[in-house]
């Protein structure tokens, strides 16, 4: 799931997630049941099967779940759709300046895709981070928003990562940064180490898309990569990591994210030791072939599990 260098894959792969939430019956769900007064920590989870097509049907003993290589029973499973609050940050520094327009769309492509219940805002970043504005479920407002986002040069990744995380430190339920840059960190205060440990200790789902450019910058043609962390940081918050090298890619890769965001399931289990450490977590599938994408860890503190 890490490489989608070439279209027909990229689409293939989303026609088959189409086809899947499309079939998955509305309001589907799964008994929900609570322990007493215990600490529950929650888990988002992303299914595939061997073909990499969404899986959104399994029943709660398909499933295990590991808190430092313990199996824990699970207490909360659920495989509705949960709404998500969702920061959306791209890079519109100088390498981007031929494939913004493209951007802009595939953007649009994601925002359009929220549902009634969802919320988001957008950003950009390039020698400054721009926000726009508060939070809000009016799609036409995000799409205008994106549109007026500003350009320049640099690339602030990580203090725009630390600003999302900042706006959705106080919002409660599903919390989610959707990230994009074609080059590495260039001007930031903020770095790789202090987001990751933020956005497990806040519980932040990241999902980074990286892109491989070539552009001119005045005197040479320059090719450009993601940002290293970019990977590092989905994988370690159960988002999604995807590295594309075509700017036709941009569209379909946004659509595949927000249908991926509304294809998971909740599972949760109750925490037995609260010792403020940071925990492994595992969730594996039962039935051979299919895989599952949650976060490797969480922070055992009763003040931070939600």
């Amino acid at each position: 799931m890490r490489h989608l260098a070439i279209r027909g894959a990229v689409s293939l792969l989303l026609l088959g997630l189409v086809a899947a939430y499309a079939t998955r019956p509305a309001g589907a769900q799964q008994p929900t049941f609570r322990s007493g007064t215990g600490a529950i920590v929650s888990v988002f989870a992303t299914v595939t099967d061997a073909e990499k097509r969404l899986v959104p049907d399994l029943q709660q003993d398909a499933f295990e779940v590991l808190d430092n290589d313990k199996p824990q029973p699970l207490v909360v499973f659920d495989n509705a759709v949960r709404p998500i609050t969702v920061v959306v940050l791209l890079d519109t520094s100088g390498s981007m300046t031929a494939n913004l327009d493209r951007l802009r769309e595939a953007c649009e492509q994601f925002l359009i895709r929220l549902l009634p219940a969802d919320k988001g805002k957008v950003g950009a970043f390039n020698d400054r981070v721009q926000m726009g504005g508060d939070f809000t479920n009016n799609r036409d407002r995000l799409v205008s928003d994106v549109r007026n986002l500003d350009y320049g040069n640099g690339t602030k990744l990580y203090d725009a990562m630390a600003v999302g995380l900042d706006d959705l430190q106080h919002i409660d339920g599903r919390r989610v940064i959707v990230v994009f840059t074609d080059g590495d960190d260039t001007a930031s205060r903020a770095h790789f180490g202090q987001v990751l440990d933020r956005a497990r200790r806040d519980e932040v789902m990241v999902y980074s898309i990286g892109f491989e450019s070539n552009y001119f910058d005045g005197v040479r043609m320059v090719k450009t990569r993601p940002d290293s962390g970019l990977a590092k940081l989905a994988e370690e918050t159960g988002g999604g990591y995807f590295e594309l090298t075509k700017s036709a890619d941009l569209g379909p890769t946004f659509s595949r994210v927000a249908l991926e965001l509304h294809s998971q399931y909740t599972l949760g289990f109750e925490a037995k030791q609260l010792d403020g450490k940071v925990h492994k977590l595992t969730v594996r599938l039962k039935q051979p072939g299919m895989t599952a994408r949650a976060r490797r860890s969480y922070v055992a503190d009763p003040t931070n599990i939600r």
